[in-house]
């Protein structure tokens, strides 16, 4: 069979920094990339660059201990290399446990058909779970040392696939535990799951078996028979696995960082049996597609909310921070006691820049429910249902649907895109192979388009006719009642028909001469990100901290009325957020209208509060409606595990 290759093989002396000092893990990524391409193993720098990076994005790859190791793989990368970097100081590397990260390994793998170099890259992997290890290649005084460290831990460990395949027969009373791990890329975490979960075995002392589905393809399968006779069954994926054949059996799912920073707590559950039994649709059933989706229906929904709406929130906090410069711009320069009707509905294009900038924030803001759409049907169907999810996002964008049409668009796509490879499974072959490239996005999109125009869209569009209407006959009830329905309504779906409705209402009343209904339409606006950003100070624990950093950001966006900087937290817990923000804007507009405030401006938010009538009840309206949602949020919302 050949001489086995060494893990120092793929490790040029070039490629190892033993003092790096990035500054964060941007920093750090580019730093490795530029080691690697010092190893001349890289033939498109920029394009293995992107190719880390995008590995990135599908999950951190700092597992931990201080330990990162990042990957890239495909045509930029001529022959396959590790690069090397010891940070003395720590650096922010988003990692699973969040401490910083000190050891750094940066893998380039070619797309070749000899993947003799995943194994020894696995073998690493797996190596850097002992922290000993970890530890001595820390204190190295020098690349020579550095790499004896490495040399010496490859002569003495077994290869990987030996030690799993090796793991002979369960005693008498132990219990048998099967696992599988698998990542998207199939080079380190499934391996480091793998050595994860059989460590925690030893030490519980039962039996495992554990099958890897790396990019080498699937090692160590387990049997119809061990199956038959297993305890419990870890699934510790971020990829697809095959899983209809554990149906009727406990079944652990779980994303493959668990494995590698959760193995203990897996293998206790395991062995208590605290793991539902799995129940294959059809028998035919293959789960695990996303990248961070667990056992429970709920989280599955959660996960493909919030790749949705991490995607979507850097559209939503760029254009809404413009748009709000463009109503600061247009407050300063322009009298707005000296502009007509006509006038002040276009503030914020009064002056060339603020236009501009009004224009450029919206632009961006056209892309947001695009994405949200695109990227929640990725989440379940994979590549090939972004085009549908945007095409559904833009349908609903365009149409009377708004947010929450887009957030049906998502999950059709997603489902759309599931149903549409099963009818092609049974296709002859040669057509199967052209499924992806041309009937997915050919019917897909036929499918999203009819599903859009004749059900999402007409529902909704319902739902807004009949909402004005209520609205109109409206106009001689208690005032109150109706600025508590109207605050309401602006935040029942931040954007959507409801918030529609109301603000039409509110500018069609200016129109009439009624200005009060518009100061407490837009209060009640104003009110959910306001709310938001306040309890991502208040209550730290209910938040993530993606959201935690974005949610300052949304004070701006509140005070100049724009209530979509609300939307990426509402989309991502919906049960909860949207009953809170929905009674602080009713609360804010009811306060409005029992203090007799009054608007003459269809928008503009703080910007505008020269024209309010009595804008000392005004601030006192909207603050109290923030702090309401705020403290609504802080009870409602769960604690976030991160």
């Amino acid at each position: 069979m050949g001489r086995e290759m060494r893990i120092t093989e793929l490790l040029d002396r070039r490629s190892i920094l033993l003092n790096g000092t990035p500054k964060n893990k941007n920093e750090a990524l580019d730093q490795m990339v530029e080691l690697m391409v010092k190893s001349g193993k890289i033939k498109d720098k920029e394009a293995y660059r992107n190719q880390v990076y995008e590995r990135e994005e599908e999950s951190t790859t700092g597992i931990g201990e201080g330990i990162a190791i990042p990957h890239g793989r495909g045509e930029s990368v001529e022959r396959p290399g590790l690069a090397a970097m010891v940070v003395k100081g720590g650096v922010d590397f988003d990692s699973l446990d969040g401490e910083p990260v000190t050891l750094i390994f940066l893998i380039a793998a070619p797309n070749t058909k000899d993947n003799v170099h995943l194994d020894v890259l696995s073998k690493l992997s797996m190596l850097m779970m002992d922290e000993g290890f970890s530890d001595n290649l820390r204190n190295a005084g020098s690349v020579d040392e550095f790499l004896a460290i490495i040399d010496k831990a490859d002569e003495e460990r077994g290869s990987i696939d030996e030690r799993l395949a090796n793991t002979g027969a369960a005693v008498s009373g132990q219990a048998k535990i099967l696992a599988v791990t698998s990542c998207p890329t199939g080079i380190a975490h499934t391996y480091m799951a793998a050595e994860g979960i059989e460590k925690a075995a030893k030490e519980k002392g039962c039996y495992v078996k554990i099958e890897t589905r790396g990019s080498g393809g699937a090692k160590n399968v387990l049997t119809a028979k061990d199956i038959e006779e297993a305890d419990c069954i870890i699934v510790a994926a971020d990829a697809q696995v095959p899983m209809e054949r554990f149906d009727g059996k406990k079944v652990i799912e779980c994303q493959v960082s668990d494995g590698i920073s959760k193995a203990a707590e897996l293998l206790e559950r395991a062995v208590s049996g605290d793991a539902p039994v799995y129940h294959a649709a059809a028998g035919t059933r293959t789960a695990v597609q996303s990248a961070k989706k667990s056992g429970s229906v709920g989280h599955q929904i959660y996960t493909q909310l919030m790749n949705g709406v991490s995607h979507m929130l850097p559209f939503v906090v760029g254009g809404g921070i413009l748009i709000a410069i463009a109503f600061l711009i247009d407050g300063i320069c322009v009298d707005m006691n000296a502009l007509d009707v006509a006038e002040r509905a276009n503030f914020g294009t009064i002056t060339p820049v603020a236009a501009w900038l009004k224009g450029l924030g919206g632009t961006a803001f056209g892309f947001m429910l695009p994405v949200l759409a695109g990227f929640i049907a990725m989440a379940i169907g994979d590549r090939p249902a972004l085009a549908l999810g945007f095409v559904g996002g833009m349908i609903a964008s365009g149409g009377k649907s708004g947010f929450l049409g887009a957030l049906v668009a998502g999950f059709a796509a997603g489902y759309t895109i599931v149903l549409l490879r099963k009818l092609c499974d049974k296709l002859p072959e040669f057509l199967e192979k052209i499924a992806p490239v041309l009937i997915y996005p050919l019917a897909g999109i036929l499918i999203m388009g009819l599903l859009m125009s004749f059900a999402v869209e007409p529902i909704m569009g319902s739902i807004n006719t009949a909402l004005n209407n209520g609205l109109t006959s409206m106009g001689g009830m208690s005032k109150v009642v109706l600025g508590l329905i109207l605050g309401g309504m602006m935040a029942i779906d931040m954007g959507g028909p409801f918030n529609k409705a109301a603000y039409v209402f509110g500018t069609a009343s200016i129109a009439a001469g009624n200005y009060d209904i518009m100061a407490a339409v837009m209060v009640g606006g104003m009110t959910p990100p306001c709310a938001i950003a306040l309890a991502t100070l208040l209550f730290k624990n209910k938040f993530t901290k993606e959201e935690r950093e974005s949610g300052p950001t949304n004070f701006i966006m509140g005070l100049a009325f724009i209530t979509e900087g609300a939307i990426p937290f509402a989309a991502s817990d919906p049960l909860h957020v949207l009953p809170a923000c929905l009674a602080g804007s009713g609360v804010a507009g009811a306060l409005s209208m029992l203090s007799g405030c009054t608007l003459m401006a269809p928008h503009g938010g703080i910007f505008v509060f020269p024209v309010v009538g009595n804008p000392l009840m005004y601030v006192v309206a909207m603050l109290a409606g923030t702090l309401v949602s705020a403290v609504l949020l802080g009870v409602l919302k769960k604690n976030v595990e991160e």
